[in-house]
């Protein structure tokens, strides 16, 4: 039997902090405000309450705001901020070269650097990018239970147009119902790799040089989820200020109870009442 547990914290929600455990189990944290970091192992198969009190603050200035924009923004940062932009959801529309970037100087330290191209498994085989520093961080906010890095380049506009070569044959979105009904069938993804290659290997010759191929070993990743919901029910705090229920696990940015499922990124920066 669990030992008794009370936990009141309070805070603006961000995204949750993972890391990969030697043993390929993800592990994470929830932040509450400025260095406050909730580990949530010990609360899985415990009750758990998440309210919001109605306040939200934008991530990035702090200001209070009636709205939030792009998972956490208030509207001037949306307009004003380089990671707001339309190229950060399509990396081959990055303008940077041109001079017409919101910001060089963010832009310098984030985009203009080695970015990996990759497959991962989350609710079947897909394509995606990221920053080589964001390995593997990337793939279990997307809940992946296999990856595999396969292409590096030196900044994301040849990233984006590597992946926009490769997903005329392969998907390049997660279906997150499903990957949260459980994990997906175990994919071949050296084979399905090598086949993709060739698929789009004139594609990926008309971007020049610069796309290094990898020889990398396969990462598998588990999650610590105690049961996977048969139907998929999402919570959602601008509905229901109230999320109550057993925390039964986490996968990706989701947070798993017995009686619906919430995606904390979503949310960052609305104002929390955690309670266990």
């Amino acid at each position: 039997m669990n030992k008794p547990l009370i936990m009141n914290e309070c805070g603006d929600l961000r995204k949750m902090k993972t890391r990969l455990r030697e043993d390929g189990t993800a592990e994470y944290r929830l932040p509450l405000g400025e260095g406050r970091d909730v580990p949530l192992a010990p609360l899985i198969g415990r009750p758990l309450k998440l309210e919001w009190t109605g306040d939200i603050h934008c991530i990035h200035c702090g200001r209070k705001t009636r709205k939030s924009f792009n998972q956490g923004y208030c509207f001037p940062c949306v307009r004003r901020l380089a990671r707001c932009d339309t190229c950060i959801v399509k990396p081959e529309l990055c303008h940077y070269h041109q001079g017409t970037c919101r910001e060089p100087a963010w832009a310098r330290d984030n985009c203009l650097r080695p970015h990996v191209v990759y497959l991962a498994n989350s609710s079947g085989l897909k394509v995606g990018i990221t920053r080589a520093a964001q390995i593997p961080t990337r793939w279990i906010d997307q809940g992946a239970t296999q990856a595999l890095p396969i292409l590096q380049v030196g900044e994301r506009l040849l990233a984006g147009r590597a992946e926009v070569a490769l997903k005329q044959h392969v998907s390049d979105r997660t279906q997150w119902q499903k990957m949260l009904r459980g994990a997906a069938p175990v994919v071949d993804l050296a084979a399905e790799r090598d086949r993709l290659l060739q698929l789009a290997a004139a594609e990926l010759a008309a971007i020049g040089e610069g796309l290094e191929r990898l020889a990398a070993a396969e990462i598998h990743i588990r999650y610590p989820v105690l049961r996977y919901p048969d139907k998929v029910r999402s919570f959602n705090f601008d509905k229901q200020p109230q999320v109550t229920g057993t925390l039964t696990g986490i996968k990706g940015q989701y947070l798993i109870f017995d009686t619906g499922v919430i995606n904390i990124r979503k949310f960052a920066g609305y104002r929390i009442a955690l309670a266990a």
